[in-house]
């Protein structure tokens, strides 16, 4: 089933893409994101469960299975977790450019520890993703900002997020797609006390349609997304999968978000998008070629098909 990987990232792409365009009406409506967060980990529930009831309740439970599932999840919620308290003491134009330089660090782990390579078209797609990153936040003209608790805060985010897509394919190599997804959603419930916690509730909080209802919706999008994350990892290399869903994501947030406000992107942004573009289809048209030291992969339901990966 190797060839499913390109479909699998660009319904990530789509559905992280549409998330990031939609995501910010739940702030407007004065919903706070920490409480955004806990919508977020409950509607990771539904499709963890959906797809380990596809692949006949077989949670694998073993050592390795669960290390490297709660590893995965943990990464990305914890990394969440101290997003929002960066956001809290410096500057968010500074701080999501430095955050989006995770993939960096998933190519550098996935090319010296697991030996992934890619040719010539894959290459140049993920150097111009890496360029075309940091340009969709940023903001010339800002005042100089001290570096102070904020830029570790966002070091350490980068490292976590680069570390995760990192450990989401060697997860893949030792449990099923079922049961990493399913841990990685209860790791997120796990950290909703910290996000209770980090939550002001002094302030007026909508609790109806604005408030969690769309949240929800929104969210849902973002979970799905990411149940696909892990199979597009499963199938594919981590150095190229990791490039273009974090390039082609942003690519389409930011088409969505001109169309539905009808604004001009400024002209760091329009590079981005031209660069996003353009590597986008550079790693799509890459041919397969295989890694130096490429392991089996471990028993997972393929939800494209019907048998057995």
């Amino acid at each position: 089933m190797q060839q499913h990987w390109l479909t699998y990232a660009l319904v990530t792409t789509l559905f992280w893409g549409a998330w990031g365009a939609l995501t910010g009406l739940s702030a407007e409506r004065g919903f706070p994101d920490t409480l955004v967060y806990v919508v977020w980990a409950l509607t990771m529930l539904p499709p963890a469960l959906i797809v380990l009831a596809r692949a006949g309740w077989k949670l694998q439970r073993d050592r390795r299975a669960v290390v490297q599932g709660l590893t995965v999840g943990l990464l990305g919620a914890g990394g969440q977790m101290l997003l929002f308290r960066a956001v809290e003491s410096g500057p968010a134009y500074l701080i999501f450019p430095i955050v989006s330089l995770s993939p960096g660090v998933t190519i550098a782990l996935s090319y010296g520890l697991l030996r992934e390579r890619t040719g010539k078209l894959g290459l140049a797609g993920i150097v111009l993703a890496l360029i075309a990153l940091p340009l969709f936040d940023y903001q010339p003209g800002q005042q100089a900002q001290d570096l102070g608790l904020w830029f570790v805060l966002a070091l350490v985010v980068m490292a976590s997020w680069g570390l995760q897509a990192f450990f989401l394919k060697t997860a893949n190599n030792v449990a099923s797609a079922e049961s990493i997804f399913f841990y990685m959603a209860v790791s997120a419930v796990a950290c909703i006390p910290a996000a209770l916690w980090m939550t002001d509730f002094s302030h007026p909080i909508p609790w109806g349609w604005n408030g969690p209802g769309l949240a929800a919706l929104i969210q849902v999008l973002n979970a799905v997304g990411a149940l696909t994350l892990v199979y597009a990892f499963r199938y594919g290399k981590a150095l190229v999968v990791a490039p273009l869903v974090n390039a082609g994501a942003p690519l389409l947030t930011a088409l969505l978000s001109m169309a539905l406000s009808g604004a001009a992107p400024g002209g760091f942004k329009l590079a981005g998008v031209a660069l996003a573009l353009l590597a986008a289809l550079l790693l799509a048209l890459q041919p397969e070629t295989p890694s130096s030291a490429e392991p089996a992969p471990g028993p997972v339901r393929d939800p494209l098909g019907d048998g057995k990966a």
